[in-house]
């Protein structure tokens, strides 16, 4: 068990990959900065890799106040548990308060063997972070500061508030698209601290012959606007009108997790809890019924319209524009009322 450092830094794990900053470190920078601001303490990114203290500066732009720089032939291509054995002797060294990673693939991967090793807590998949202060129940105690880890539980069904105030560092993945990307201030000063580690071959148990990565199908963070279809489409040639009303309107199709289950859409399309997670200015959702678990991922659009035959569908509470109808009827209606509209402005 880490000590509790009630002063301990904010920590972002800086997940790169072939020399190439992800996203979601980036979009937790502004979460992380307004949890360090809270507490009075820096922000600082963890950066592992070979050859990497170029990205420094970019982290530094996003908010962080210091960079742990640690490069290292044997850390070039990411694995378990070398990157693992470095974190833990950084935590042990520096003791920050909190930690967090992305819930990306190595995120889920790294996170848990941290936890594991460091003998602290870990939340998995958050939606938000909040800092508050906590009075436990047996002995009347009030722990101030600690961070509120929000996430999804029992299948989606509730959204529970999870903290940890005796096993530190708090740490935690955060589902990716959840926080907005910050703007970088390309003025931002920081410090850039590079360490040295001890690692040897047998730190790495696998040697990686190749490499290969499938891109996404569809850039579902980067649309402007969104057109879903549910499992209310009814089949996968009916969900053809969501494809056709995209098409019309310049936005990318997706689908909630019963589409995709249901084999309607690729799941690079899915949108939810188990999806992606986005913040478009239109979300179209046709045929969606709008569980907490699809809510999740779509909730922070700035417009949502709902199309939906049932008026009980949990959608239409969070809708901005609620369309109560058949979307056999509708969806072909809105086309027909677009392509029209594009007709009179040429």
């Amino acid at each position: 068990m880490i000590d509790v450092n009630r002063k301990g830094e904010v920590w972002v794990f800086a997940e790169q990959h072939n020399g190439h900053l992800e996203d979601t470190p980036l979009e937790l920078m502004s979460k992380a900065r307004r949890l360090a601001d809270s507490l009075g303490v820096k922000l600082a990114a963890v950066l592992l890799g070979d050859t990497v203290k170029g990205l420094a500066t970019k982290l530094v732009q996003y908010g962080a106040d210091k960079v742990y720089v640690v490069e290292q032939p044997l850390l070039r291509a990411y694995q378990t548990n070398s990157y693992a054995k470095v974190m833990v002797e950084l935590i042990h060294k520096h003791k920050p308060q909190i930690v967090l990673y992305g819930a990306t693939t190595t995120g889920r991967d790294l996170a848990p063997r941290i936890a594991s090793a460091a003998k602290a807590g870990l939340t998995a998949d958050c939606t938000d972070l909040q800092i508050g202060d906590h009075q436990t129940v047996k002995d009347g105690k009030l722990h101030k500061n600690l961070l509120f880890q929000v996430r999804p539980a029992f299948g989606g069904n509730i959204v529970a508030t999870i903290i940890n105030y005796d096993r530190w560092p708090q740490m935690a993945t955060v589902r990716e698209g959840v926080m907005p990307m910050p703007q970088p201030d390309v003025k931002r000063k920081g410090e850039i601290i590079e360490l040295k580690t001890q690692l040897s071959q047998q730190d790495l148990p696998l040697e990686i012959l190749a490499e290969q990565k499938r891109p996404k199908k569809v850039d579902l963070k980067g649309a402007r606007i969104i057109v879903a279809g549910g499992a209310g489409v009814g089949s996968k040639e009916n969900f053809k009108l969501i494809w056709d009303l995209a098409n019309c309107l310049g936005a990318a199709p997706a689908g909630s997790r019963a589409a995709v289950d249901l084999g309607f859409i690729d799941k690079d399309h899915q949108v939810g809890q188990t999806g992606t997670t986005v913040r478009p200015s239109l979300y179209i959702a046709v045929g969606i019924s709008g569980a907490i678990q699809h809510q999740a991922g779509m909730s922070q659009s700035q417009k949502i319209v709902a199309i939906n035959k049932d008026p009980e569908a949990p959608i239409f509470q969070i809708a901005h524009y609620k369309i109560l109808g058949d979307l056999n009827e509708v969806v072909p209606k809105m086309i027909t009322a677009i392509k029209e509209k594009d007709v009179e402005n040429k």
